[in-house]
């Protein structure tokens, strides 16, 4: 029988002693709910309504780009021979202003992001223009694709001239590309008068867009120096026209207050003087009458002088 030594044999709560300690349990943090005031959720919806109106504006213009550049109309023509031929007018021959105006789209969605208030409104009315030339090419063309692919036809048969164009050819069948121009036309009008109607809730451009501006010392900020000036020399007349009304309804001016501080001190030091004064009054006649004694004579002895006579005589 094989015996099993003490030191083999761990007891269990041993082993629980030894066993590491299971860490704490980490406390649960919850940030608290971020709180979205009403004129934060104005401007998100500003920013939003922007970034929309000039996205359309985009999407619309590329439509009319992308319209252009595809095949519109299929048309037969007699030729001189007097075969059939299959005319293709593109886009670009049947409406080719399309490219123009579409390209004016773009530019004016780049105006749209930086422009002000003002500006806004003129590329709002300046859309709805661009999407009525686009509707009233586009129009045109449907209405009439033989004389709008008038020039794919004289290169075709050598026939020149709408009438001698229109009396040798037919329309054989029309694309869905000057619908789609015609669709993006009157989508780019409504964006149009949206922009007009709405242009008031859009977030302001950044000051980067913005007229210079100058700033004064306490943050006023002004178009021109000249007015920053201007407002400076009110603001201290202003600040001089209060300290005159203040002076004017007071009871009495501090500098005749500061006056009548100074003299009562001066009238009783002259209290002291009194007496001294009233002592030497007496000795002023006998000092006036002694001078005049003495400028006799003076006189005198210049006189006999003046005679020949010796005035120490």
């Amino acid at each position: 029988m094989t015996g099993v030594s003490s030191a083999d044999e761990v007891p269990p709560r041993i082993e629980a002693e030894n066993a590491p300690a299971a860490p704490p349990h980490a406390a649960v943090t919850t940030e608290p709910a971020k709180v979205v005031t009403p004129a934060a959720a104005r401007a998100a919806k500003a920013r939003r309504l922007k970034s929309l109106t000039i996205f359309a504006v985009v999407v619309w213009s590329a439509l009319v780009f992308l319209a252009w550049s595809q095949p519109w109309f299929t048309l037969t023509a007699q030729g001189r021979a007097g075969d059939t031929l299959s005319v293709t007018v593109q886009g670009a021959v049947a409406a080719p202003a399309l490219s123009a105006l579409a390209l004016a789209g773009l530019a004016l969605a780049a105006a749209l992001a930086i422009a002000g208030s003002i500006v806004r409104v003129v590329l709002g009315i300046l859309e709805v223009v661009l999407g009525g030339s686009i509707l009233a090419s586009s129009i045109a063309a449907v209405s009439n694709p033989v004389l709008a692919g008038q020039s794919a036809v004289t290169t075709a048969t050598g026939v020149a001239g709408s009438s001698s164009i229109q009396a040798i050819a037919t329309t054989a069948g029309s694309a869905l590309w000057p619908y789609l121009a015609i669709a993006a036309g009157a989508l780019m009008v409504l964006t149009g008068i949206l922009i007009v109607i709405s242009v008031r809730r859009w977030p302001v451009s950044g000051r980067k867009y913005q007229p210079v501006q100058f700033a004064a010392a306490d943050g006023r900020t002004v178009g021109s120096p000249a007015e920053l000036f201007e407002s400076d020399s009110d603001a201290d007349d202003e600040a001089t026209t209060a300290v005159d009304d203040g002076h004017g309804h007071g009871d009495s001016d501090p500098a005749d207050a500061h006056t009548a501080g100074e003299a009562q001190p001066t009238a009783d030091a002259g209290s002291g003087e009194d007496a001294s004064a009233a002592a030497g009054a007496d000795a002023l006649p006998v000092a006036a009458a002694d001078d005049d004694s003495a400028n006799t004579a003076a006189v005198d002895s210049w006189d006999r002088l003046s005679r020949g006579q010796d005035p120490t005589a």
